[in-house]
């Protein structure tokens, strides 16, 4: 089975990589001979930095949006497509590596992938009809009670319990994982990422912390292939920044995951906890935001 989700990223990767070169070579080359170095170094940064991020679990959208703002270097309007098609090559990196490395049942994680693509290519027709800034707040709260939780068990404070040793779930707990991973995955269709939910189902229903890592990167590395298509066939992304970003990504997925891999448990979840209050203070200040500009 391990072997069979291998093969799965690889061909994810392989089918994403083929139409981003057939369109370059085809329609684009232009673009990527006249690419000036300050492109190539704001999109190898941007991938490197956001993508190690990533794999720590903060998620790379906001951070790879900032940055690219900053550096003032691409066309807001390709920004969207640049980041779903060069991080779809370091996330699929992240779910090889986590799943090759870290002990988790395989079965579990197909389980938990199959629901997150059910979830995103099922119910995208539903979800983009659900109110956005209410969907921010519901999530934004409840991250920070599950936050505080997850320090409480970790450190062995309050009615909680320990953390969680398990590297699969079955029965009721399976049940819940995967509904909920099929929500996760419909709201990623709405611009919601799926790390920090994802990782707070895993944790907060006994799995270990380090093996919550290929549950999330393998689910998303199954849905962003096909959106990264889409963008593809628009021409709706800038070439040498996602390029860059592809390979700057994996480089910087490489570095974290020595990181992670080498981290005490102890303070691996109080990392998982500073990312969802961090999760959830981006979610709730976007809502604010919103509604100031006046947007439902």
């Amino acid at each position: 089975m391990l072997l069979f989700l291998q093969i799965l990223f690889g061909v994810l990767a392989a089918g994403t990589g083929i139409g981003l070169i057939v369109d370059i070579g085809k329609n684009r080359m232009d673009e990527l001979k006249n690419a000036t170095g300050k492109q190539w170094a704001s999109g190898f940064a941007v991938g490197i930095i956001a993508n190690f991020l990533d794999t720590l679990g903060c998620g790379s959208y906001a951070p790879s949006t900032f940055m690219y703002k900053l550096f003032n270097q691409i066309d807001d309007i390709n920004i969207p497509g640049t980041l779903n098609v060069g991080d779809t090559f370091p996330v699929i990196f992240e779910a090889f590596i986590f799943t090759a490395s870290v002990d988790v049942d395989p079965m579990f994680l197909l389980i938990m992938y199959v629901c997150a693509a059910v979830g995103s290519f099922g119910f995208a027709t539903i979800v983009t009809k659900w109110p956005r800034n209410k969907i921010r707040w519901a999530l934004g709260v409840i991250m920070i009670p599950l936050a505080i939780i997850m320090l409480c068990k970790n450190t062995g404070w309050g009615p909680f319990g320990i953390v969680g040793t398990a590297t699969t779930l079955t029965g009721w707990q399976l049940i819940v994982a995967a509904g909920l991973n099929i929500l996760w995955g419909a709201l990623m269709d709405i611009g919601f990422g799926l790390y920090a939910p994802c990782m707070a189902t895993c944790l907060l229903l006994g799995v270990d912390a380090t093996a919550a890592f290929p549950v999330f990167m393998g689910s998303c590395a199954c849905l962003m292939p096909a959106c990264s298509i889409e963008f593809i066939k628009t021409k709706r992304y800038d070439v040498p920044h996602t390029v860059g970003n592809a390979i700057g990504g994996c480089i910087g997925v490489f570095i974290a995951w020595k990181l992670v891999t080498s981290l005490p448990m102890f303070w691996l979840i109080n990392l998982v906890c500073v990312v969802l209050l961090w999760t959830s203070y981006t979610l709730i200040s976007a809502a604010v935001k919103d509604k100031k500009a006046g947007v439902a």
